[in-house]
């Protein structure tokens, strides 16, 4: 009687895990939908900056690529997110609930059981 109670434990702690891995999972995701807004932001709001001192000391938009200026721009904001976003990644990957394996529990007390 005591290996049912166990097995039907070990049941009720999966699907209890199972739905924290679950809602762990989706506030992972939020963060890093958020993280990734913050830093679009972040670079529209970086790359006004600089066309604003560019117009401001007088250069044309014509002598300065844009492009160039918004590759540096990307790259200097991404830095931070991109750690972030590994570490979200691995918590991801980590946010499981371990499956109970019951043959394999009953199995492993075949004889006491046959007793």
């Amino acid at each position: 009687m005591g290996q049912v109670v166990s097995d039907i434990t070990d049941i009720l702690d999966y699907k209890d895990a199972k739905k924290s891995a679950n809602n762990q999972r989706k506030e992972i995701l939020a963060q890093m939908a958020a993280d990734d807004m913050e830093k679009t932001n972040l670079i529209k709001k970086a790359l006004a900056t600089q066309r604003a001192k560019y117009g401001a000391s007088g250069m044309r938009a014509s002598g300065v690529t844009e492009g160039a200026v918004l590759k540096r721009l990307k790259s200097e904001t991404a830095a931070p997110y991109a750690e972030k976003r590994r570490n979200n990644l691995n918590k991801l990957k980590q946010a499981t609930a371990k499956k109970p394996n019951l043959l394999k529990s009953l199995l492993s007390r075949f004889d006491d059981l046959m007793s």
